[in-house]
């Protein structure tokens, strides 16, 4: 049988065909079913918009490529990082960064870990706070202005998509990243990550 399936190439394409959409469906079908897969876990709300800011500047930027958001629940990760990530963190992220690989860092529980004054350091120049660290310097951003009206636009599109942003957030966003430099925007998101889920192990909303 296995003979017969390598030397048609036709039959075998169609079975292949089979597997791969049996595969797919065994693992999306469930999640179709599961509620909490797009409910928003305990504590979690939407970016207000200094770190909404930060957060379009972390994807501009492509730190997704070294830096995932994603604790596997496996010890080896949970007693690096922190608990586990679970669904209902992300349902505000469009796109979520859960990110590929890990170049540096998972950045999942990272907010509250480091100071401001860290973080700002470490995006000018990496090397003078982790000396062996690889990562590219962003000094430009401490330079580079937040459009408000931009942070306005994206927040009034995520509301289109469900996030519950109200018209105060909304109409008070351009004041808000008034005179906040991108890096500033950054750094509010960083801060922010892993710090609203208040369901597990003592994880606090700032």
């Amino acid at each position: 049988m296995h003979e017969k399936i390598e030397k048609n190439i036709g039959l075998m394409a169609v079975l292949i065909v089979i597997a791969i959409s049996f595969g797919g469906l065994v693992e999306i079908v469930p999640l179709m079913f599961k509620g909490a897969i797009v409910q928003p876990a305990e504590g979690v709300k939407p970016y207000s918009a200094v770190r909404l800011a930060g957060y379009d500047v972390y994807v501009a930027e492509g730190c997704y490529n070294c830096h995932s958001q994603q604790i596997r629940p496996f010890r080896s990760e949970t007693e690096r990082y922190g608990h586990y990530s679970v669904a209902g963190e992300f349902v505000y992220d469009r796109p979520f960064q859960w990110g590929s690989k890990r170049t540096g860092p998972d950045l999942a529980r990272v907010g509250g870990r480091y100071s401001d004054d860290w973080h700002y350091l470490h995006m000018v120049d990496p090397r003078a706070v982790v000396p062996a660290s690889n990562m590219p310097a962003y000094p430009w951003l401490a330079e580079r202005m937040v459009d408000g009206s931009t942070v306005e636009r994206r927040m009034r599109a995520l509301k289109r998509l469900g996030h519950p942003y109200s018209e105060e957030d909304i109409e008070g966003a351009a004041e808000a990243v008034r005179g906040k430099t991108e890096l500033d925007a950054l750094v509010a998101y960083l801060q922010g990550l892993g710090t609203q889920w208040t369901g597990q192990n003592g994880l606090s909303q700032p």
